[in-house]
């Protein structure tokens, strides 16, 4: 669904402790909607932090609290009242290593709708296929729908997770280095699926992998030690840099 705000996300002067310690340091930045934003940057520099703090994914670290903002189509998230439920399902997440359920294909990707209490079977049916269509993996699991998620190739498992995620109908997908895992060909089958599902969702992703964001990122937001660098279109950032810093870790100097 394409949305009504030019600006999905709105972050501003956000910082993440975890205790005394500052992951994330006054960050301001903005999300557009149905691109994708690409955030780079050395190890520990809070590239994952960040991204994990726009469902609130941080806050199953005790240690964690943030003060600024972050805006989700103009609400605040961290605000008392926000129902996180319901956040992580219209902000969904794929992480670095495929975690599907151990259980069926098909289950896996109808866990989601069954706990927000869809019943029907053929309504399940068809959540699941369109589900499994959009993450270019039915073609390949149709016949294998009562088999364990787990008897999938690694490629194929992160689809599945991709898939898991699109049945809640997320406006936003959040993925933290989801191919450093796979290999180069189930690398470029996510890289063309994630360009197919922007026209769809708004996608946000934590790479070490430059070229990767140079490939397929509309934004590019280059972190260091905590702090937002530059954020900028991904060409300018990539060809013309306006920070010595950036400059320096596109060209391999340092990370």
């Amino acid at each position: 669904m394409v949305n009504q705000y030019k600006h999905i996300f709105e972050i501003q002067e956000f910082s993440i402790f975890y205790s005394d310690f500052m992951a994330v340091k006054n960050v301001t930045l903005t999300i557009e909607s149905n691109k994708i934003t690409a955030i780079i940057g050395p190890s520990g520099c809070g590239k994952s932090t960040l991204l994990r703090s726009l469902n609130r994914m941080n806050d199953l670290i005790i240690s964690s609290h943030v003060t600024g903002e972050v805006f989700f189509q103009g609400v605040d998230i961290y605000h008392k009242d926000t129902d996180v439920i319901e956040l992580r399902r219209r902000v969904g997440m794929v992480f670095q290593k495929p975690n599907p359920f151990p259980s069926s294909v098909y289950e896996n990707v109808a866990y989601g709708p069954k706990l927000r209490g869809i019943k029907k079977k053929g309504q399940l049916d068809e959540i699941v296929e369109n589900a499994l269509v959009r993450a270019d993996l039915w073609k390949e699991v149709k016949d294998k729908l009562s088999e364990s998620g787990l008897s999938l190739s690694g490629g194929q498992m992160q689809r599945l997770c991709i898939a898991r995620s699109l049945a809640q109908q997320p406006e936003v997908m959040l993925f933290d280095e989801p191919t450093s895992a796979l290999d180069p060909i189930s690398t470029a089958n996510i890289e063309n699926l994630l360009q197919e599902l922007q026209k769809t969702v708004t996608i946000v992703i934590v790479t070490h992998n430059m070229q990767q964001a140079a490939r397929i990122s509309n934004y590019t937001a280059f972190m260091y030690l905590g702090e937002l660098v530059e954020f900028g279109d991904t060409n300018s950032i990539f060809v013309n840099p306006q920070n010595k810093l950036t400059e320096e870790y596109i060209t391999g100097r340092f990370g």
